[in-house]
């Protein structure tokens, strides 16, 4: 994942590090697309057009990203696979100028009931706005699983928490903050909850003095200038946190507020100097 891990447990079980990166080796396998021999790489070498069965966990989180993408209007898309490597942020590397043109994104079917999926020619599958949090999610049932109940899992900045700390607390984390923020930040306890931020700030590149993020609307097949700085979703699945974090982005802040509202989403938004916080999120004040 381009990334690194931590975990702090209570009572963990042995071999937890050897586990813990054995999950987050099975995610990378099935759905990067740097990764040439992954599930998700061999699907987008398959015939546009084809049905082809996709393994388990690769149709569970692209399920989840066709149904963030039909509720955002489009601004979530798992198709845009072509439009990252036009861009430099795919697997072939970075680019030395920005596209003249914007790239069409194409369409991912999935068919859930056969487990199949199938691509348009323009289509490229990329997950890369929603398979760290579905890893993070995928590592906390593991150690659930082994009789873990305690833990903070942090993959790339996207955190789980389980349970409680060994003095009682919940696990208590800070937001990230976009550079040169002027705002105060958020403390939110993680108890049996995941938080992940999506921010224009994490990677990006610059042409001829101009700044282009990493976030791109599908809609219109450019990066984001929407002067949304970081998205923050809390969310009892570390996968949804990341997809509606990415989706709320490309959406902008007033957009992404009258969203979040009618999902019932927490999420915060910065943007332009301001911060803007839906109302599942201020009820957390509470």
């Amino acid at each position: 994942m381009g990334t690194s891990w931590s975990l702090h447990a209570v009572l963990p079980p042995t071999g937890a590090a050897e586990g813990v990166q054995a999950v987050l080796d099975r995610v990378v396998a099935t759905m990067s697309q740097w990764e040439a021999a992954s599930d998700l790489s061999r699907f987008n070498r398959a015939a546009p057009g084809v049905w082809r069965s996709v393994p388990l966990e690769l149709a569970h989180v692209l399920e989840a990203a066709l149904a963030i993408g039909r509720s955002s209007g489009g601004a979530f898309e798992p198709a845009l696979g072509r439009l990252t490597e036009q861009w430099g942020f795919g697997s072939a590397g970075p680019v030395e100028r920005a596209p003249a043109k914007a790239q069409h994104t194409g369409r991912i079917e999935f068919d859930p009931n056969m487990r199949e999926a199938r691509r348009s020619e323009d289509a490229l599958l990329d997950l890369s706005g929603i398979a760290k949090g579905y890893g993070v999610d995928a590592v906390a049932e593991w150690l659930l699983a082994q009789g873990t109940r305690h833990f903070l899992l942090e993959v790339g900045g996207e955190l789980r928490g389980e349970g409680i700390r060994p003095d009682g607390q919940p696990w208590w984390v800070d937001v990230e903050l976009p550079p040169d923020w002027t705002g105060s930040g958020w403390r939110i306890a993680l108890h049996d909850l995941a938080v992940a931020t999506s921010g224009d700030y994490r990677r990006g590149f610059e042409v001829d003095g101009k700044r282009y993020s990493h976030s791109f609307d599908p809609r219109t097949g450019r990066p984001i200038i929407n002067g949304v700085r970081s998205v923050t979703v809390i969310h009892r699945s570390c996968m949804m946190a990341d997809g509606w974090a990415t989706a709320l982005t490309v959406l902008g802040p007033e957009a992404a507020m009258k969203l979040a509202n009618e999902q019932q989403l927490a999420a915060c938004v910065m943007a332009r100097e301001r911060e803007y916080v839906s109302r599942a999120w201020a009820a957390m004040l509470g």
